[in-house]
C-alpha cells in the first residue's frame, strides 16, 4: 500500500511515536514501581524474574507452613508440661496413700484424685488445634482417647494412627513435627505406659492394697522421667523450627533483593525520562506547526 504521506511526514510521525513510548514507559515505572511491566520490557530477563517471583513464593509459603507448625509446637509441648504436673501430682498422691498411716477411707479419697488426673490427662491427649487433634498422627480428625473410669481398663485403645507428617524448611530439609499419643501416653512397655500405671495406682489405692499401691508408684516415677523424654522431643522442634524460620526470612530477604535489582524502576531515571520526552515531544510539535503550508496553487496563483 503507497502512503499518501511525504518521507518527511512519516519520519515525522515515526518519531513522534518513537517519544511517546518513551514517555508511556516512564510513566507506567512511575505508576507501578516497576521497571519490567511487560516481556517487551526485557525479554532477557523474564526467566530470571519468573525463577526469582517462583522461589520467593515457595520461601514464603514455607514461611507461612513453619507458623502454622510452630502453633502446633508450642501447644504440644505446654500441653506435655500440664501432663508432667498431672503426673508428678500422682506421684505425691501415691506416696501419700503408700504412708502406714493412710486409712482405706483416705485412699479411696486419693484413688479419686487419680481417676482425675486420669481424665486430664485423656483430655491433654485429645488436644485440639484449629480442629485437629494434634497427638492423632495422620488421623487429626480423630481424638485419640476416650476413657470411662467405671471400667476395669478405663482408658480407649489408640483411636489415632501412625505420624508421618514432616515440615520442610527452606533450605530443602525435612523433619518430622509431631509424636501419637500412643507414643507419648501408652507405650508398649508397661513400666513406662503413663496410662496404665495411673490406672494401676488408681485401682491399688481403691482396694486398699499396699502391695499393688508401692509397685504402681514405681511405674507411675517410671513414666513420669519417660514422660519428660517425650516433651525434650518437642523442645527439640520447637528449637528446629524457629531456626528454620530465621533462615527462611534471611532466604526471602535475599531474594527480595535480587527481586528488587531485576524489576524495580529507577524513580529518578523514570523522571528524567519522562521529562526529557515530555520536552522533546513538545519541541517536536511547535517544530512541525512552524512548518511552510504551501501546496502547489500557492506556486500557480
Amino acid at each position: 500500500m503507497i502512503s499518501a504521506l511525504s518521507v518527511s511526514s512519516q519520519n515525522f510521525l515515526a518519531g513522534l511515536n518513537q517519544i511517546q513510548q518513551r514517555l508511556q514507559t516512564a510513566q507506567t515505572q512511575l505508576t507501578t514501581g516497576l521497571k519490567i511491566n511487560n516481556v517487551s520490557d526485557a525479554p532477557d530477563e523474564i526467566a530470571a524474574l519468573w525463577q526469582l517471583r517462583s522461589e520467593n513464593d515457595q520461601v514464603q509459603q514455607i514461611d507461612t507452613n513453619l507458623g502454622q507448625v510452630a502453633t502446633e509446637v508450642n501447644t504440644g509441648q505446654t500441653a506435655l508440661q500440664s501432663a508432667v504436673t498431672l503426673v508428678e501430682q500422682a506421684e505425691t498422691y501415691g506416696a501419700q496413700g503408700a504412708s502406714d498411716t493412710s486409712s482405706a477411707t483416705t485412699r479411696t479419697e486419693l484413688a479419686n484424685q487419680m481417676g482425675s488426673i486420669l481424665q486430664q490427662l485423656v483430655s491433654t491427649a485429645n488436644t485440639t488445634v484449629e480442629g485437629r487433634y494434634i497427638f492423632s498422627g495422620d488421623s487429626d480428625q480423630t481424638a485419640p482417647y476416650s476413657i470411662d473410669l467405671t471400667q476395669s481398663s478405663p482408658v480407649s485403645a489408640y483411636q489415632g494412627s501412625a505420624s508421618t507428617r514432616q515440615i520442610q524448611g527452606a533450605d530443602g530439609t525435612s523433619f518430622p513435627v509431631a509424636l501419637t499419643a500412643q507414643q507419648i501416653f501408652d507405650s508398649s512397655d508397661a513400666q513406662t505406659n503413663v496410662f496404665t500405671s495411673i490406672t494401676s495406682l488408681m485401682q491399688g489405692l481403691q482396694n486398699n492394697d499396699d502391695t499393688a499401691i508401692n509397685a504402681a508408684i514405681s511405674s507411675v516415677q517410671s513414666s513420669d522421667t519417660y514422660l519428660n523424654q517425650q516433651l525434650a522431643f518437642y523442645g527439640t522442634v520447637q528449637d528446629r523450627v524457629a531456626g528454620a524460620q530465621s533462615f527462611g526470612q534471611n532466604y526471602s530477604t535475599q531474594l527480595q533483593t535480587q527481586l528488587s535489582g531485576v524489576q524495580d524502576a529507577d524513580e529518578a531515571g523514570a523522571i528524567t525520562n519522562m521529562t526529557q520526552a515530555q520536552t522533546q515531544l513538545q519541541a517536536a510539535l511547535q517544530s512541525r506547526a512552524q512548518l511552510p503550508k504551501t501546496t502547489l496553487f500557492d506556486f500557480l496563483a
